[in-house]
């Protein structure tokens, strides 16, 4: 524990191992002894305590076997060497003293004799162990035993008997059965119904807890359970509880033959639920759901059951403001058991319904499901089941719906309801909106089924005019429009239940909003054939044959959802039922629902579209004719006019918004045509040409999609925003089509397993069983030698093909080969603590990092060669700075830039490497999935979406290998490529453009499988890339008004901003945090394939939060944080690694960088947690790390590194800054890399500070990735443009605004200059013209600029230029040599550098899932400190100290006082870091907490002193808040540097 403050020596425990307590957990009787026990007589006591202190001589002459036992338990028994001999002699000792006893109390004498006796035998049972107590000796002790305990006239002897009879329970198991063929049972219950002795009748209870383990139904037929419950209330707490654990054993061999006998016992145990103490209630509930159980089928015995309070007691425990907080299984099982009661029992479904159970429910219905905004402490199975449970009983509240030959014999609770309208309309107030919420958050199918079953129900027995006033809040025809989407079978046969029962109702009302909304048109498609609705982007493949097969053999053991809620379900508890949903069933019901209630003129999807939906199609239509004329003829001012009028015209119908419906929406085809234009008909085929025209119409267009959606008139609403009104259109469209499926866990539990496949290593879950099997008639491929295998379900397909390849290459018929097996690297998605050291990821991290650093070796440039030409090689070689290739995407769908190589065409190719193809079922595995998803896939084709089958873990998977080849890349024209041959041939356009469309215009293919959803997701994608890049959009067109004269000087852009969270997608982050939380996923590879595509290409649709979990589980493989527990990873507290020992590095304080290069070169490929402590210091712990970090952060900062921009050469600098170069300085802007010029690394001596600062950045990127495995906040000021930098994002000149403004500003106006020259040689006037340009020429020259980058003299740019100094003719080529140097050449080794040392931690590009301000609050927490609010809410006072005390007040001034820099100090001073994690004090953990400080030298004397690995200060109670804040004020300053004990 690390400590800042006094000195202080703490006493240590000197005492020896043989006097220390020991512990109650090496005394036998310690059951026992528990009981309070009466008063007995003098001599009696004094026997006791006899036989109490004897206890440390006896321990010692246990058994060996014994002795071991107890060694677990930390006894405190020397080990004697020569124990076993003595144990032997010593165990004969002890049966010849048993014998001895057992005689002497055969015989019939006084009784102070036996009471003497049966003492002596209680002090031998308590010590006594299994060996030293025989069979027979237990058979001849037990009779007399219970005789004594008979006895009518001395309350000793039966204590004394009854205890001896419980130690042999103790001491051996087998002594129950022999008491018990002895009549013992009976002998204590009728001690228990006499009850003359309290103590007698505890020893009693105890003596029948231990016989019920092993005879719970000779317990039950002797009458223990009113024998034990009569007198109950007579005794204390922790007697009930012994008691009622003796109820609870026999409860676990109830049957309906013993019913009679716990029937009796019910009004007792009801009246007990209402105790507080929450272990007895939870065995009283226990108990009375294991009744339930056994008389489901009982309606009687059912209705005697809620007699007795049993529902009141039972909704009382399971609402959120009892006083008895029950586990969550139990709590479980009590919902349980109500959804038995209403199943069976009227009386029960009339009390539930009268106590308004209903809002009840409808919270824990809210607090399982993160689409409510609410957070569950329940595990994650546990909010599954809760889930599962409440969802029985509404279903149990609401009867079955008759069939209309049964409509005449109406049950009693439907009559119930006929007559109570008041109590079903509540039921649904209360209960509906939670369930629409919970189907739309896109719960597995068994939670939606339950839930639709329920809203069936409700408008099946609702009145009209109750149904009008249930529906009318809520958007009933959008939500029954979106069930259709999900294209299960059991949710459509419901859907169209509630549509004919809502129309049925209410025809008027309904029919035309089941139109517009799509219902009808969803029921039209079903019934029709695939070709009908093959166009339709919201009902394609609704008929699809995979959803309606009944699934294979072993599919059939999945429960099928068909009765899993209804009561006949509930009363059987079966666990498997035949579905019952057949295709001809649901069509007939639709054919039945279109032809009774819809004309037949609107079930045409063409002449029924509603007049919106012709107009948008009408709209769409024309807007992708336009794009396809001027693509061919070339665009012109009327048809940029055109084209405007049409977008105006899309986004005013989409303003309409209660006019435009979802379904109406994606029908329209409004988002492919805003694709199209946006991507001027590049898309969906992608950007594949290097065609620099098509580049300027793209741009062009791009700018003027830009400029439309984020301009508007001071007139305009903030709602009614062009990009906020597309946005939300778009989302809601997402959410109307999209069906990624949510695949649940179904093991029972985890369960270690060895996996041989591919790395030989044992994991925490469990492996899948496999045969691999060479195709047949394949000879140049070996058998595989082994039979079946375990394989790692959880890593990428490749892996798995890497390791079969090497086992199955005939090296006979692969000499021809001549490209060698590329080994396999393993990601993070393995520890390396499971990967022997021979394994390819070391050896390859290894070679890695050694090329890197020959990259990073400068060699001597060419003396002839220009600096401009080293420009333009820099400019195009360091593009992957800042973006990565696709190849290291992690996406299952990137086909798109490679050749496949296994067709014919492509078989005779040699120069590609040789690989394996892999067949599941007859189907090609994509490589790039896991085993596990690969089988989920084809489970969900199958129709088994949104649950994993049981026997996917035991079933034998057969994978077929034969011989392919792998993917040759094409020649580079990607879109990323498109951007380098134009950079390279315009680098002005570059400058101020900067290609940033390149990213969004991709292929549609390497988006994968995303179906209907895939056109909505790329428009997505590019109004997020134009909201991210909306400043330079816009500043483009202030830039092209002045240089076309249109405005008379330049301002600053303004644009319309919409909030970041616009673009999260709330249905999809609640479906990737189910996941996420899921039990089984402990790997990227154990989630569906669509959370990688899609936070590999649009993370923005997906919550921080959410993202954090991810980011953890992908890069770190680590189990991810709780949500609220987040920010604690950004200052360390949380606990990311658990049961993991930590490595402990000394650092000296004077010699921080070098200590962490050390720490580094050690600890850096380590997954292990690092722990500082200070030299000549005593502390370590959290407290000292986290100061650790904080003080490399501020060493990087120091002034004399040559880091970062404005830190210059000794030579370059004044000798004002030479004075200021011993510390570090603030950096106003933020942190970002000083330009290193190539023709300056030719000087030996620059070379060599070039090299250090290489080194520096490598060790930065190694301090950066260790900071963020370890949790641990940094307290770095980088700069926007470097977080850029780091996520691999393009840089623009509008970026060197963020870090020098004034650079900035200025080469904007330099271009824009240049624009207004460019445009003056087209001017008409040539008198205006040559006045214009000479003005130009004049300011220019006047500037006396030469070709150097400003603020660094010596980075020149080359000799070969026609002039020396800047004009007007050069001035273009200056501001791109200048931008290039800056933020590309100048910084790219560097970056580069940074790169490589975090990639040995961990890969770089699992951080492109966050944008650069999310990664700063990743690495750093929060800005901002506290505010006066805040506090109270936050800060534990404990320990001397409450909430009104004195100092507490006064302290709190002063902290409300403090400014930004006194707080930093404050933080450090009490965490070790400067800045808090984010989301402020309220994610500190543990909570800052206050206590009083004890002083010996006087109050005002002593210095605050603090724990910071608990965030804990130590305050004395100071007479004055002046005296305090001085204190406070020098602890915090001066006691920064040392780590020691106060």
């Amino acid at each position: 524990m690390a400590n800042r403050g006094q000195k202080r020596t703490e006493a240590v425990d000197t005492m020896p191992a043989d006097k220390r307590a020991c512990s109650s957990l090496e005394f036998h009787p310690s059951s026992s002894n528990c009981s309070n026990q009466t008063v007995l007589s003098s001599a009696h006591e004094a026997q006791d305590a006899d036989m109490e202190t004897s206890s440390y001589t006896s321990t010692s002459t246990r058994s060996d076997g014994d002795g071991e036992k107890e060694s677990t338990h930390g006894s405190c028994d020397s080990v004697n060497r020569n124990h076993d001999s003595y144990s032997s002699h010593h165990s004969y000792g002890e049966q010849s003293r048993l014998k001895k006893l057992l005689s002497s109390l055969r015989e019939e004498g006084e009784e102070s004799g036996q009471l003497a006796r049966l003492t002596e035998l209680c002090e031998f049972l308590s010590f006594c162990h299994d060996d030293s107590l025989s069979s027979s000796m237990i058979d001849s002790l037990s009779p007399l035993l219970v005789t004594l305990a008979r006895h009518e006239s001395n309350n000793d002897i039966m204590l004394l008997a009854l205890r001896c009879i419980t130690y042999m329970c103790d001491i051996n198991p087998r002594s129950s059965s022999l008491l018990v063929r002895h009549d013992a049972v009976p002998a204590l219950c009728q001690r228990l119904i006499a009850i003359e002795y309290l103590d007698v009748a505890e020893q009693c209870l105890q003596a029948l807890e231990k016989i019920s383990h092993e005879h719970p139904l000779a317990c039950l037929q002797s009458g223990v359970i009113m024998a034990v419950l009569t007198y109950i209330d007579f005794f204390s707490t922790s007697t009930k509880r012994v008691a009622l654990s003796t109820l609870v054993n026999m409860c676990k061999k109830l049957s309906s033959e013993s019913l009679s006998h716990f029937m009796e016992a019910v009004p007792i145990l009801c009246n007990l639920l209402q105790y507080e103490d929450r272990e007895l209630v939870e065995s009283v509930a226990i108990c009375l759901i294991k009744i339930a159980e056994q008389v489901l089928c009982h309606s009687d015995m059912l209705d005697e059951m809620c007699k007795h309070g049993l529902i009141q007691h039972a909704i009382n425990l399971i609402g959120f403001d009892t006083r008895t907080a029950l586990s969550s299984k139990t709590s479980m099982g009590l919902v349980e058991l109500l959804a038995k009661l209403a199943a069976g029992s009227n009386a029960a479904f009339r009390t539930l319904l009268q106590l308004d159970i209903s809002n009840i429910l409808k919270r824990m219905l809210s607090t399982t499901s993160p689409s409510h905004g609410a957070q569950s402490t329940l595990p994650v199975n546990d909010q599954k089941n809760q889930k599962h449970e409440v969802l029985k009983l509404l279903n149990a509240l609401l009867p079955t719906i008759t069939t209309e030959q049964d409509a005449g014999q109406k049950s009693e609770k439907e009559a119930f309801l006929l007559e109570n309208p008041e109590v079903i309309n509540q039921l649904g107030t209360d209960i509906l909106p939670a369930l629409i919420q919970e189907v739309n958050s896109g719960v597995n199918m068994f939670i939606c089924y339950g839930c639709l079953s329920i809203i069936n129900k409700l408008i099946h027995f609702s009145t009209s005019e109750a149904l009008l006033s249930l529906l009318q809040s809520t958007a009933f025809p959008s939500f029954l429009a979106g069930v259709f989407t999900r294209k299960d079978r059991h949710a459509i046969l419901l859907a169209l239940h509630i549509v004919d029962s809502t129309m049925s109702k209410l025809p008027h009302i309904y029919m035309g909003p089941f139109v517009k909304e799509g219902v009808v048109f969803a029921i039209h498609a079903l019934i029709s054939s695939d070709d009908d609705c093959q166009h339709s982007p919201s009902f394609a493949g609704i008929q699809s044959e995979s959803y309606w097969l009944p699934g294979k053999a072993h599919q059939n053991k999945l429960r099928c959802p068909c009765f899993e809620f209804e009561a006949v379900q509930i009363l059987k508890s079966q666990e498997t039922i035949a579905c019952t949903v057949q295709k001809e069933r649901v069509q007939e019901l639709g054919k039945h629902i279109l032809t009774a209630y819809f004309e037949a003129e609107i079930l045409n999807p063409e002449k029924g579209a509603t007049v919106v939906l012709q107009k948008l199609r009408t709209l769409s239509d024309a807007l992708v004719a336009q794009v396809n004329q001027s693509m061919e003829a070339g665009s012109c001012n009327k048809q940029e006019e055109e084209t405007y009028f049409l977008l105006q015209e899309i986004i005013s119908e989409l303003n309409k918004k209660d006019t435009v419906s979802t379904f109406e929406f994606v029908e329209s085809r409004v988002t492919e045509a805003l694709a199209v234009y946006a991507s001027s008909g590049i898309y969906p085929s992608g950007m594949r040409t290097d065609d620099v025209n098509l580049v300027r119409i793209l741009e062009k267009k791009f700018e003027a999609f830009g400029k439309f959606l984020l301009s508007s008139s001071d007139s305009t609403a903030p709602e009614d925003l062009p990009l906020l009104t597309l946005i939300r259109r778009l989302q809601s469209a997402l959410l109307f089509v999209e069906d990624f499926p949510v695949i649940s866990s179904n093991m029972p539990k985890h369960r270690n397993s060895y996996a041989l496949v591919p790395y030989g290593c044992c994991n925490t879950y469990p492996s899948l069983k496999v045969r691999f099997v060479k195709e047949e008639g394949d000879a140049s491929l070996c058998k595989y030698a082994e039979d079946i295998v375990t394989v790692d379900p959880f890593v990428p397909m490749n892996e798995i093909e890497g390791y079969l390849w090497n086992r199955v290459k005939n090296d006979e018929a692969n000499k021809v080969s001549i490209v060698p097996k590329v080994p396999i690297v393993r990601d993070s998605l393995c520890n390396d603590s499971q990967i022997n050291s021979s394994a390819p990821e070391h050896t390859s991290a290894d070679s890695s990092a050694k090329i890197q650093e020959e990259k990073l070796k400068l060699p001597p440039q060419p003396a002839g060669l220009s600096s401009s030409e080293l420009k333009i090689i820099d400019s195009v070689d360091v593009i992957d700075v800042h973006a990565d290739n696709l190849e290291q995407e992690p996406t299952t769908a990137q086909t798109e830039d490679s050749v496949d190589l296994d067709s014919p065409e492509c078989s005779s190719v040699d120069d590609t490497p040789e690989k394996l193809l892999l067949y599941l079922e007859g189907k090609k595995i994509d490589c790039k999935l896991s085993l596990y998803q690969s089988i989920v896939e084809q489970e969900t084709e199958n129709g088994q979406n949104g649950v994993q089958s049981s026997h996917l873990w035991s079933h034998e998977y057969k994978i077929v290998y034969k011989r392919g080849r792998g993917t040759k890349r094409k020649p580079a024209n990607n879109s990323y490529d498109v951007a380098t041959s134009f950079v390279s041939s315009n680098a002005t356009s570059f400058v101020k453009e900067a290609l940033l469309f390149s990213r969004v215009f991709l292929s549609k293919a390497k988006f994968g499988n995303l179906g209907s959803a895939c056109d909505i997701l790329f428009l997505l994608k590019i109004l997020e890339g134009l909201h991210g890049c909306g400043f330079h959009v816009m500043s483009y067109e202030s830039s092209h008004a002045f240089s076309g004269g249109r405005m008379n000087g330049l301002s600053n852009a303004q644009y319309n901003l919409v909030s970041e969270n616009e673009f999260v997608n709330k249905k999809l982050t609640e479906k990737l945090e189910q996941l996420i939380c899921d039990p089984m996923t402990v790997s990227v590879g154990a989630m569906p394939a669509w959370c990688t595509n899609l936070l590999t290409w649009f993370p923005f649709l997906f919550g921080f939060e959410a993202r954090c979990k991810y980011f953890y589980l992908s890069a770190l493989r680590r189990s991810p944080i709780p949500t609220s527990s987040i920010s604690g990873g950004l200052n360390g507290s949380q606990q990311t690694y658990r049961n993991i020992p930590k490595k402990k590095f000394v650092v000296h304080r004077d010699r921080v960088l070098e200590s962490a290069v050390r720490m580094m070169e050690l600890y850096v490929r380590n997954k292990v947690p690092l722990e500082v402590q200070y030299n000549e210091e005593v502390g370590t712990g959290l407290g000292p790390m986290l100061e650790f970090y904080t003080l490399v952060c501020q060493d990087f900062q120091k002034v004399g590194l040559y880091m970062w921009r404005g830190d210059t050469l000794p030579h370059q600098s004044s000798n004002a800054d030479q004075a200021q170069n011993s510390g570090s300085w603030p950096p106003l802007f933020g942190l970002f890399p000083r330009p290193w010029s190539p023709m300056q690394l030719l000087n030996t001596s620059s070379n060599k500070m070039f090299s250090e600062v290489v080194n520096k950045f490598r060790l930065l990127g190694q301090i950066v990735a260790k900071a963020i495995e370890d949790g641990r906040a940094l307290d770095f000021p980088f700069s926007k443009p470097f977080y850029k930098c780091i996520l691999g994002k393009e840089l623009n000149v509008h970026d060197i605004l963020s870090f020098d403004p004034a650079l900035g500003k200025v080469l904007l106006e330099l271009l824009d200059v240049v624009g207004l020259n460019r445009c003056s040689k087209f001017a008409v006037d040539e008198k205006e013209k040559s006045e214009d340009v000479g003005s130009l020429f004049t300011i220019i020259e006047d500037l006396y600029l030469d070709f150097s980058l400003p603020g660094y003299p010596d980075y020149h740019f080359g000799a070969e230029l026609e002039s020396d100094m800047v004009n007007l003719d050069n001035l273009e080529k200056y501001v791109s040599l200048v931008v290039d140097a800056t933020i590309r050449s100048g910084i790219a080794r560097q970056v580069e550098a940074f790169k490589e040392g975090f990639n040995q931690v961990f890969n770089i590009r699992h951080l492109k899932v966050f944008r650069e301000e999310e990664l700063e609050h990743l690495l750093c927490g929060e800005h901002a400190q506290w505010n006066s609010d805040n506090l109270l809410d936050h800060i534990k006072f404990d320990h001397g100290y409450t909430i009104n005390s004195s100092p507490i007040t006064m302290l709190l001034e002063i902290l409300r006082e403090f400014d930004p820099r006194q707080q930093r100090a404050f933080l450090q001073f009490v965490t070790g870091a400067p800045r808090l994690p984010t989301g402020g004090l309220a994610s500190l953990n543990p909570k800052l907490t206050i206590v009083r400080k004890h002083c010996s030298k006087g109050t005002d004397a002593e210095l605050p002193s603090v724990m910071t690995c608990a965030n804990y200060v130590k305050l004395p109670p100071y007479s004055s808040k002046d005296i305090m804040k001085e204190k406070l004020l020098y602890a915090i300053t001066e006691g920064q540097g040392s780590f020691h004990l106060s």
